[in-house]
């Protein structure tokens, strides 16, 4: 495991406040030490513990779903935070509760009740996988969502990461996983002069530093943080062998597919060639998007026309 020396600054000391009228510098981030992370009782991780939770209660963030320790909703925004801006989510999610409120109410609905409340927020595949979930939660476990993460890990559309996730926010059970803000968090911290940063090498840190009598808001602290992070400092992800750059989304695959499933919502039925002229895209393109849709379970072919399947 790589090894990155210990050293601070001094410009500030770790124990320094953050200042509010600088939140967009990298000194807004209190404590500028690296750590050694391949010693088993790493030095600093007591401080980091400290700085981490200091900076969450002068910049802690407001959430809907953090108000909440019901498992169903918090379950709900985990998928929705899959991919998509927490702003973006805040706007959606209590539309969604409101329309969805538990387990039964979303295993009833069909995909054409769920997708006009889903719009805005992309990756459609997600409703159906929600309310797959919902299903699967009534039909196999009496209407209690599980606390087993490899349990979880089962259910449509929900990775570890999902899973260790919603048991940590929803039971506030001390599970160790890792996502992109936590990834942040740790780079920037452990392995300011790495480069190529493993998962692997990151989960020990997690582990070590983890409060295991509140792993919620623990988890919370380091989100907020590393959110903070994306905003002050050069993105530390990009040096994380797990570093992706998303694909265009203007004039993508996935924009057609979010228009067509518009317009079927909008319009409840339409034919290929109404499809076709408002998307303003070439025949085969949008046929072949159709298709696949249509194998995936959203659409329909009802004669002539396409529509959302009830």
């Amino acid at each position: 495991m790589r090894v990155i020396t210990s050293h601070s600054t001094t410009s500030k000391p770790p124990s320094s406040r953050p200042s509010r009228k600088n939140s967009r510098q990298e000194n807004l981030i209190p404590g500028e030490t690296r750590y050694s992370a391949d010693n088993k009782n790493p030095p600093g991780i007591e401080e980091f513990r400290q700085m981490v939770l200091a900076f969450y209660r002068d910049h802690k963030r407001p959430m809907a779903w953090r108000e909440t320790t019901d498992p169903y909703r918090i379950l709900v925004s985990e998928i929705m935070l899959q991919q998509t801006q927490v702003e973006r989510v805040s706007l959606k999610y209590p539309e969604f509760i409101t329309r969805f409120p538990d387990f039964p109410a979303l295993s009833h609905a069909s995909l054409a009740d769920i997708l006009p409340v889903w719009q805005g927020l992309g990756y459609n595949r997600r409703a159906i996988a929600l309310q797959k979930c919902a299903v699967r939660v009534m039909e196999d476990f009496a209407g209690c969502l599980p606390c087993d993460v490899d349990t979880l890990a089962t259910f449509p559309g929900i990775g570890r990461a999902t899973a260790s996730s919603v048991v940590a926010f929803a039971f506030n059970l001390p599970v160790v996983f890792i996502e992109t803000n936590i990834r942040r968090v740790f780079i920037h911290f452990f392995f300011r002069d790495g480069d190529k940063v493993s998962d692997e090498e990151i989960l020990p840190l997690v582990e070590r530093s983890l409060d295991r009598e509140n792993p919620r808001e623990w988890y919370w602290a380091l989100m907020d943080l590393g959110t903070s992070l994306k905003k002050s400092v050069p993105n530390p992800n990009r040096r994380s062998v797990h570093y992706t750059k998303q694909s265009a989304f203007e004039g993508s695959d996935r924009k057609i597919r979010g228009e067509i499933l518009r317009l079927l919502v909008a319009q409840n039925r339409m034919t290929a060639v109404q499809i076709i002229h408002a998307c303003e895209k070439d025949t085969e393109r949008v046929t072949k998007i159709l298709g696949a849709l249509e194998s995936e379970g959203f659409i329909r072919k009802n004669g002539k026309y396409f529509e959302i399947v009830s």
